[in-house]
């Protein structure tokens, strides 16, 4: 007689969504990398016009006030997610892929760190070995791979640094503002910016490279559909981890679309960031949960 439990699937619904979102946006890397020959900015003004529009729709479905009600904080998180991605679009256009990839996955370490002072949480002396351990791997992927310059690598971590600003933001902003209010205005504060610095640096795109763009703006809003969808089917934790397989796909399509090889140093150097970083996210959600037992038990 059988219990009448069905068994759970080995790769759950949510786990399917997880992966789907991350190769969304290595696709929608791709796609900035083809277009190198295009102003960051104007990529960014691209991009970012497309998630307005798709946020607007969202919201007009809600009936939701866009506007917002804490300007000041949704004002800072869109100038720091600005920030991060005009950093990181830069990287991925003049460095190998799943470098810049790589580096991007220090944002978890800012944020954890970032989080000490802005939201006054604590971070335990085995998780700065995690950090140094991520950070040596970056140093390993600059010192093996000639592709990878020291201004390059300072670019990218500033990105990271600005992701970990706007991820502390957000949760600053969890129960405040609806969720689409707070992407929407990092849409339009990228918007903006990219509008202005478009005046400024403009190179009209050829249909080819309109297609990329229009591209970007699909690939990315997919991503974050199903990123929300693998999110509300399963426990962060659960499916937190499957990010990384970014850089599987990094270094694939990377060799596919740009004929970009790694040495060894520079895989063992993006093996090391993502068990540092992959070792303080459980190590954190362990401590989450030992401290969540002990104060119902206690």
């Amino acid at each position: 007689m059988g219990s009448g439990v069905a068994p759970r699937a080995f790769i759950t619904e949510g786990v399917k969504s997880m992966f789907l979102s991350t190769l969304s946006f290595s696709l929608a890397n791709v796609c900035v990398k083809q277009i190198s020959h295009i102003p960051v900015m104007e990529v960014v003004f691209f991009r970012c016009l497309l998630g307005v529009l798709f946020c607007f729709y969202g919201l007009g479905g809600l009936r939701s006030e866009w506007i917002g009600k804490n300007r000041q904080l949704l004002f800072l998180r869109g100038a720091f997610g600005t920030a991060a991605l005009y950093s990181f679009f830069l990287t991925v256009q003049h460095m190998p892929l799943a470098s810049a990839m790589t580096i991007q996955y220090l944002s978890p370490v800012f944020t954890t760190v970032i989080a000490i002072f802005l939201l006054n949480e604590k971070v335990r002396p085995i998780q700065w070995v995690f950090y140094a351990i991520a950070f040596s791997g970056v140093l390993f992927i600059q010192r093996f791979d000639v592709r990878v310059s020291l201004s390059l690598l300072a670019i990218g971590i500033f990105s990271a640094f600005c992701s970990g600003m706007a991820y502390n933001l957000v949760r600053k902003l969890r129960e405040k503002e609806h969720p689409l209010v707070v992407v929407l205005h990092f849409q339009l504060i990228g918007a903006i910016v990219g509008f202005v610095f478009t005046l400024f640096e403009w190179k009209t795109p050829s249909l080819s490279d309109l297609l990329y763009l229009i591209l970007i703006g699909i690939f990315s809003q997919m991503g974050q559909v199903f990123l929300t969808n693998a999110l509300q089917r399963e426990k962060a934790a659960s499916v937190a981890i499957i990010n990384y397989s970014g850089l599987i796909y990094g270094i694939l399509l990377g060799w596919l679309f740009f004929d970009e090889s790694q040495s060894f140093g520079s895989l063992f150097g993006m093996l090391l960031v993502v068990v540092g970083v992959i070792a303080s996210v459980v190590y954190t959600r362990k401590r989450e949960e030992i401290e969540t037992i002990e104060a119902t038990t206690g």
